[in-house]
């Protein structure tokens, strides 16, 4: 098996840890795990092979690149050309959820509720001028990122422009949303043909939202799974979760992040995570193992999706 994590995206450390923790898990009688890492700068380094002086064979590649050039479609699409057996998400799924904006709209289309946004393109747009269509305060965020990496929560119009100058860092695309006075969840997708959803969790951040440091720093923040919740919102949070997974065409996983406003109670899908984090605090394996898949099997039954996925497209025909 090839296990390929780093990558040039902002998340490169935390996939390094997440290729850690599928290591560690992954039973030694079962795989045999080639390394595939890639530098910061792209480089893929050669993996040591058991067998001195041969090509290692590939029967199956678990991807654990977050982010940009490994969790948007990018790598799914080189590995669909050398016919490799994939764990995760198509090419199609793993792109449009990567795109936070597309994520948005595709949802919209299924009739699941999202937070009012507006998209913006860095270069096409005069932060001095600028009028939202909602109120302060706002979330700025670059469309195709992860971690929380390159969002500022916005008070006010003075702090407008630096908001979106740091989200133009990281990508061409801005999305604005409304701010949610909301509680954070998080709900995993499992499945093929007919997915299903775990047992949420709620993630109660040390800062006024989840921010990069509070997931992997500052070690404040603090989970409830499972989320303080009655049945009626569990049951509509894991249908919203189901929903989005299948509006985005997904398969095989997905972590559905979800924002409930604290007046109403009304819940909105923020995000989808194709690649969610696999390290020893991420909540995507914490979730399935509370609500019965433990971490080695919740790997296995990934691993077999990607083959089962194989084997049926070995069966189509792409000629006349």
């Amino acid at each position: 098996m090839a296990l390929i994590f780093g990558g040039r995206s902002g998340e490169h450390e935390i996939s390094v840890r997440s290729a850690h923790s599928v290591r560690q898990a992954l039973d030694p009688a079962k795989y045999t795990v080639l390394d595939y890492f890639i530098s910061k700068d792209g480089k893929w380094e050669k993996p040591i092979c058991p067998e001195p002086g041969r090509n290692p064979e590939i029967d199956v590649a678990f991807p654990v690149l977050h982010g940009t050039f490994g969790e948007d479609g990018t790598v799914q699409g080189l590995l669909e050309l050398a016919e490799i057996p994939y764990v995760g998400a198509g090419v199609l799924a793993s792109a449009v959820s990567m795109d936070k904006a597309i994520t948005k709209r595709l949802c919209q289309a299924a009739g699941l509720p999202v937070v009012p946004y507006l998209v913006l393109t860095r270069g096409h747009f005069d932060p001095a001028s600028l009028e939202l269509p909602f109120d302060f305060p706002v979330f700025v965020k670059p469309a195709n990122l992860g971690s929380s990496v390159g969002i500022t929560k916005v008070k006010s119009r003075a702090e407008l422009a630096p908001a979106l100058t740091t989200a133009s860092r990281y990508d061409r695309k801005i999305l604005v949303e409304r701010g949610v006075d909301g509680r954070e969840f998080e709900c995993a997708v499992l499945g093929g043909a007919d997915p299903r959803a775990s047992v949420p969790c709620e993630i109660l951040p040390s800062q006024e939202f989840y921010t990069y440091e509070d997931k992997y720093l500052l070690d404040k923040a603090r989970i409830e799974l499972p989320a303080n919740l009655n049945r009626a919102q569990t049951s509509e949070m894991q249908v919203l979760a189901l929903a989005a997974f299948k509006a985005v065409d997904c398969e095989a996983m997905a972590r559905v992040d979800f924002l409930m406003d604290r007046s109403t109670g009304q819940f909105f899908v923020n995000e989808i995570n194709t690649i969610p984090g696999f390290t020893s605090i991420s909540m995507y394996p914490k979730m399935w193992e509370y609500s019965g898949v433990p971490y080695p099997q919740l790997l296995d039954t990934l691993i077999g999706f990607a083959l089962e996925r194989a084997a049926e497209r070995r069966q189509l025909q792409y000629t006349r």
